[in-house]
């Protein structure tokens, strides 16, 4: 059986196959496998913000606040599921490196006498920058465990000076998905906090925060949530420690009483308290939409797929690429990796550019890093093979070689 075909067998027997119809993909032959930057355009998204828009503000001014005050938290709820939270415990708000600041403060200056942070050296850049801000504000330091670490890995960076560990659940390199469980656990018999980065999980990887006792997370929602440019991140603070941390941009959407003007911060006493500023709310309602949609497929069922589609990539990419010194860079282990997959090849940058011309979306991380995003909601195992296909052609013929070998500005 030819990959085309062996593609159609797989996608006549795909639950989520009638999902991919809800999203408006603006060419059907289209192979976007890029949703792990940024989700397409869901068809609902489309309607809620016309009405938005058009009813609500334009029609209702003013008087709207009265359904768009609570977005934030209502978005969360919704969200919570998806992430193994209880409904209070996650509100929408804010960019993912702002609502990184304000946990990973509100953590370590709960306990000043543990100022040190541990990380990995290949957390995303940002996440890097604030932790390392924050544990020199405290006068400690940011410590570092290698890529993709392992429980043991970080057991050998904790000590009583270590107030909190912050990983990515997945690695937006590798794809590695770390131990949520294991590393959470170890921080904190070490009497440490975990903040985790759900960027690149949410939407494709079941997490159960509430049930590793995780106590913070943040995460935002355009890559596999489907909330468009910018949308609105979330944040989760697990509900025994929201009334016992300090969030430090005190603003007055965190306050209990925020239209009593009081010229002193009275912190809300839940969730609430970790917001700041007034809510974008037109972007909010297209973050909604896309939760939503992750929502009614279930997030068991968007595991299953995502496993099953990145386990066939990396098989034909083995049977098809090896050969043209493409080596795969994602763990292979089942339950051991996100929804992306990362081939390593020394033209990287020319071949992500060749595969754009040719309808193939991907995208390019250093150092030689190919990314290849499934979403199940939308992504066929069509574009599996299609993938495949012309990753080798695009190789085997030295098309790609006609294309700048440096990078341009987005990548």
């Amino acid at each position: 059986m030819d990959l085309a075909a062996a593609a159609a067998a797989r996608d006549a027997t795909d639950p989520l196959a009638g999902y991919r119809d809800r999203f408006s993909i603006p060419d059907p032959d289209l192979v976007y496998l890029d949703g792990n930057s940024l989700g397409p355009l869901p068809r609902r998204t489309r309607t809620a913000i016309a009405e938005t828009v058009d009813r609500e503000w334009a029609g209702g001014l003013v008087r709207s606040w009265d359904r768009w005050l609570d977005l934030g938290t209502r978005a969360g709820a919704l969200l919570a599921p998806l992430i193994g939270a209880r409904h209070d415990e996650v509100a929408l708000s804010d960019q993912t490196s702002v609502n990184l600041y304000k946990l990973a403060e509100a953590a370590v200056g709960a306990d000043p006498s543990r100022p040190d942070i541990v990380t990995d050296v290949d957390n995303f850049p940002s996440d890097r920058y604030i932790l390392d801000g924050v544990a020199r504000r405290h006068g400690g330091r940011l410590r570092d465990v290698p890529a993709d670490p392992t429980v043991d890995d970080v057991a050998a960076a904790v000590d009583e000076r270590v107030g909190l560990v912050s990983l990515s659940l997945v690695n937006y390199r590798s794809g590695a998905l770390a131990d949520l469980k294991g590393i959470t656990a170890l921080a904190h018999d070490a009497g440490a906090r975990v903040l985790w980065d759900l960027s690149h999980a949410a939407g494709v990887v079941p997490v159960d925060l509430a049930g590793v006792e995780a106590d913070l997370a943040v995460g935002c929602t355009y890559k596999y949530l489907n909330g468009g440019p910018g949308s609105p991140a979330f944040l989760y603070v697990r509900r025994d420690l929201q009334g016992a941390l300090t969030q430090p941009i005190a603003g007055w959407w965190g306050h209990d009483d925020m239209f009593g003007f009081e010229p002193g911060y009275r912190p809300a006493p839940d969730i609430r308290r970790f917001l700041t500023g007034t809510a974008p709310i037109v972007s909010m309602v297209g973050a909604a939409e896309g939760i939503a949609l992750c929502a009614d497929a279930g997030i068991e069922a968007i595991w299953a797929k995502s496993q099953s589609m990145t386990s066939w990539f990396i098989e034909l990419a083995h049977e098809h690429l090896a050969a043209l010194d493409f080596e795969v860079a994602t763990p292979t282990g089942a339950g051991r990796r996100g929804g992306h997959v990362a081939l390593r090849h020394d033209a990287a940058w020319p071949i992500v550019q060749a595969l754009r011309d040719r309808d193939v979306i991907v995208d390019f991380r250093h150092p030689g890093i190919v990314r290849y995003g499934f979403s199940p909601l939308y992504n066929r195992y069509h574009d599996v093979a299609a993938a495949i296909e012309v990753t080798a052609d695009v190789v085997a013929s030295g098309s790609y070689r006609t294309y700048p070998d440096l990078p341009a500005a987005v990548t």
